[in-house]
């Protein structure tokens, strides 16, 4: 049974959107990064249609479906699940461009960057060896750039251009915004639009998007799907019920 769109907040769609992005996945480990959005999401995606998650903290440790520490996970079989494609992470991003490069680092010239930023972290490695998708909780033009100022995490064509040894395990399942989701799946790779949330318009993501996302065939958006009534329920009084959810993404 599900819900009508009326009672669905924006930031419940993006739970939803990003919850999807761990579907299938089986055993790996999920590592949301982006925010408590994704945080939320993975423990949604566990809870209902992948029970094989293994949620982390990002580093060390094995947590529950609430968050609490259940185990550790040694730093060398950490690496091993990571290097091997046994790991989705999702991720935030300062700038992405068409083909997924993302940039963390800074905005401006690397040699006199009008703004610093966390700096490359783990970005290179992770995208390079496990799925990375990612979280934008503001989706604008500042963001959604034709060209990224410094590559921290590697997109398509720059995996590509690196050959085989970087696109083993590379991939970028998906994109969830505050306004929509996005994928790669086209011919060359460059960011398409699946879905816009209730309410949005393709014009407004193209509007807030600095290069030309390409459309489904046949032209037509999806809406973003509506939750059940029990991802409803989870999310509300299981996972969330102190609405930190709409924190990330005010209310519309």
């Amino acid at each position: 049974m599900s819900v009508t769109t009326t009672e669905v907040s924006r930031a419940e769609y993006c739970v939803i959107a990003c919850a999807d992005a761990w579907r299938g996945n089986g055993e790996v480990l999920a590592s949301p990064m982006g925010g408590m959005v994704p945080v939320f999401a993975s423990r949604l995606a566990k809870r209902t249609f992948s029970p094989e998650l293994m949620l982390t903290d990002g580093e060390a440790m094995l947590v529950g479906l609430d968050g609490q520490r259940e185990g550790w996970l040694p730093y060398r079989q950490h690496l091993a699940l990571t290097t091997g494609g046994k790991r989705h992470i999702m991720m935030g991003a300062s700038q992405l461009d068409r083909f997924g490069n993302m940039n963390i680092s800074c905005i401006g010239d690397w040699s006199r960057p009008d703004r610093q930023l966390i700096g490359v972290r783990g970005a290179p490695v992770n995208t390079l060896n496990n799925a990375v998708s990612y979280w934008v909780s503001k989706h604008s033009p500042r963001v959604f750039v034709e060209k990224v100022d410094m590559i921290s995490g590697v997109g398509y064509d720059s995996a590509a251009a690196a050959g085989p040894s970087a696109t083993r395990y590379h991939r970028i399942p998906r994109v969830v915004t505050n306004l929509a989701v996005l994928d790669f799946d086209t011919a060359d790779h460059a960011m398409r639009l699946v879905s816009v949330h209730p309410g949005v318009t393709v014009a407004e993501v193209q509007e807030a998007t600095g290069f030309a996302l390409v459309l489904p065939e046949g032209g037509e958006v999806p809406t973003t799907r509506e939750p059940t009534a029990e991802e409803l329920r989870l999310i509300r009084e299981v996972i969330d019920p102190d609405t930190k959810r709409d924190r990330e993404v005010k209310p519309v």
